[in-house]
């Protein structure tokens, strides 16, 4: 068999249908089962948007009650996973939370038993589903209150969303703005296309695992650099610059040096990102709270720093990112930094989890080739 060649990184390359989303990089533009994720973000909830995803359809009233009720009753971890959670919090010099979620997660998988969906009804695949994405916020802030000598917080059954998230960081009753801001960043961030966590997320399952094993095989890929880490180095970026006189020098000595601005650029859109221009606009409604400052600095950060790569970069069209808002909307809720890129995986659970099930509804393994440029066999 002949292997044609593809470009790098399958750039391009439609390796399976999907009735998910789509992102139209050259429009600005994506969706969740045919309905603006930018529009879905600004009107609905976390839990609208999560039932669209997972069922196929956004919820009625009695609907979203139902949902909202099956993912309460799974939130609470088995015994076998709050008995590793002060070990996996206080582990390595420096605080891993995807690291710890993803120990957590497999052990809770191997706890509740969760079956191959290799062979499981699609109800069950979908209570599984559920399972995974109801523990993971409760697994993340638990890492995170013990890493900081915190008792973990139960979830309340009152608190859905942000609000629940927010909740259980903090033990404190959630602020109504700081919630309805990081309301819009989950709903915004649940699914993007077949990304590199998505797609290992759906190799695994092709090979019929379990849908914890499959969402532990995504995390592995959005805990990378070039992944999902982005949002608080964007922010250590404007706290780096710290006044807006300072952005010039800071960019150009960036690009004299052949280094990556961060915030900046992306591997689909040609043109704005549509997230960044929804959580600008949240950003900008949190400028009177403390520290709400840094929305103009943001602000002037990112008209110098388009302006320059323009400049340097003719022909690339270089524009802010999802990462850069992100980082100043969730330092405006209160989320500590280092749980940041822990906030974007309880959203984007969501969409591995979806696409989870869909490929589970497929009997094939995804398999490719790769073209052998070694010596030549003797």
């Amino acid at each position: 068999m002949t292997i044609d060649t593809v470009p790098a990184g399958l750039r391009g390359v439609a390796v399976s249908d999907t009735a998910i989303g789509d992102v139209r990089g050259d429009e600005g533009y994506y969706h969740y089962r045919g309905r603006s994720a930018v529009e879905l973000a600004r009107t609905r909830t976390f839990d609208d948007a999560a039932a669209l995803v997972l069922d196929g359809e956004l919820p009625d009233a009695a609907g979203l009650a139902r949902f909202r009720a099956e993912l309460a009753e799974r939130r609470e971890l088995p015994g076998a996973v709050h008995a590793i959670l002060p070990t996996l919090a206080g582990a390595g010099t420096d605080f891993a939370p995807l690291a710890g979620l993803r120990a957590a997660l497999a052990t809770l998988g191997a706890a509740d038993g969760l079956a191959p969906v290799w062979g499981a009804t699609p109800r069950a695949r979908r209570a599984d589903a559920l399972r995974v994405v109801a523990a993971t916020p409760t697994i993340l802030a638990a890492l995170h209150r013990l890493r900081r000598g915190l008792e973990p917080v139960a979830p309340r059954d009152d608190l859905h969303g942000a609000a629940a998230w927010l909740y259980l960081l903090t033990g404190a009753e959630p602020d109504p703005a700081a919630a309805a801001a990081v309301e819009q960043y989950l709903v915004a961030t649940i699914d993007h296309g077949y990304n590199a966590s998505t797609f290992t997320a759906r190799v695994a399952a092709s090979a019929g695992t379990d849908v914890a094993s499959a969402v532990v095989a995504a995390l592995g890929t959005f805990a990378g650099p070039l992944h999902g880490g982005a949002p608080d180095r964007a922010l250590e970026a404007v706290d780096e610059i710290g006044a807006p006189e300072r952005v010039d020098a800071y960019v150009r000595a960036k690009l004299a040096a052949g280094d990556r601005v961060m915030g900046f650029g992306h591997a689909v859109y040609r043109t704005v990102d549509p997230r960044a221009v929804l959580l600008r606009d949240v950003a900008r409604e949190l400028r009177d709270r403390p520290g709400g400052e840094i929305v103009a600095l943001a602000e002037t950060v990112q008209e110098r720093t388009e302006a320059l790569l323009a400049e340097h970069r003719p022909g690339r069209d270089l524009r802010v990112n999802v990462e850069f808002w992100a980082g100043v909307v969730m330092h405006l809720a209160g989320i500590p930094r280092e749980m940041f890129t822990p906030t974007f995986a309880v959203s984007r659970v969501v969409g591995w989890c979806a696409h989870v099930l869909e490929q589970a509804a497929s009997s094939t393994i995804i398999r490719p080739s790769a073209r052998y440029v070694g010596p030549t066999p003797f």
